[in-house]
């Protein structure tokens, strides 16, 4: 039976500030949990299933067996999966010098988790180990993120970071593309195998202090071109389209 105490710290964890303060983020669900222990530690688990206990109590000290009703009062799912971990934030590190060579996202601003966490999951479909967020981006590590991503926070490296500062040192190391409506056409551009690719705000695009710093526009072509279409894309599936057009002709690996 779990604790008021321990009910109270993982309710806590739904708040920026207290992942912050612990270093910690909340991950539900058999799938995710289960990918998520060989690669990051794990502070505590609960399960409302018994029948799985064995597949999880070698690798975690802290774990509890709790009913349905308890489960409930701990997680942050409408319908909850039965199991939920609390795991330790991975620390990423990063070089300019070292990225030069990779393809890479930068996330200017981008507000909703279930967004955020499909472009972390597309960057891990794609190779793209590295994704640098302004520091106004949702938090990565919020649950409905975590959710998103289905693992691939336990993959990718995230970074918060100031972007403008980020781009200013990478100028003239790498190309910095950014995504526009009224950039060029990203199917008959001459892309290259590394850079950092911008995805801007939802609503607002790119930000006018990183738009500055771009050195080639791209957009994604409406068909037929100049038809009275949809205004803008998602910004999860332009991500897709994106990131997809740049891998189409870099060997895989």
């Amino acid at each position: 039976m779990l604790t008021k105490t321990k009910i109270k710290w993982i309710n806590s964890l739904e708040r920026k500030k207290n992942r912050d303060e612990e270093g910690v983020f909340v991950a539900e669900g058999y799938k995710l949990v289960a990918e998520l222990l060989p690669k990051l530690k794990c502070r505590f688990i609960a399960i409302s299933d018994e029948n799985i206990l064995q597949k999880f109590d070698k690798n975690v000290k802290d774990i509890e067996v709790i009913s349905a009703q308890e489960y409930k009062k701990i997680s942050f799912q409408k319908s909850p999966q039965g199991i939920l971990g609390v795991f330790e934030k991975p620390v990423s590190e990063f070089d300019i010098h070292a990225i030069s060579n990779n393809l890479n996202l930068a996330l200017d601003e981008i507000q909703d988790p279930g967004n955020l966490g499909t472009i972390l999951r597309l960057a891990d479909w794609f190779g793209i180990k590295d994704v640098f967020c302004s520091k106004n981006t949702a938090d990565a590590f919020s649950p409905k993120a975590v959710q998103a991503t289905m693992g691939a926070i336990g993959r990718v490296n995230i970074h918060y970071v100031d972007l403008p500062e980020l781009l200013l040192k990478a100028d003239g190391k790498l190309p910095i593309y950014g995504t526009f409506l009224n950039g060029d056409n990203i199917f008959n551009d001459n892309l290259s195998k590394n850079g950092i690719i911008i995805l801007g705000n939802e609503g607002n695009g790119i930000s006018p202090e990183v738009e500055q710093l771009v050195t080639k526009r791209i957009s994604i072509p409406k068909y037929p071109i100049g038809k009275n279409l949809a205004e803008s894309l998602n910004v999860g599936i332009a991500a897709a389209i994106v990131v997809a057009e740049f891998r189409r002709n870099t060997p895989n690996h």
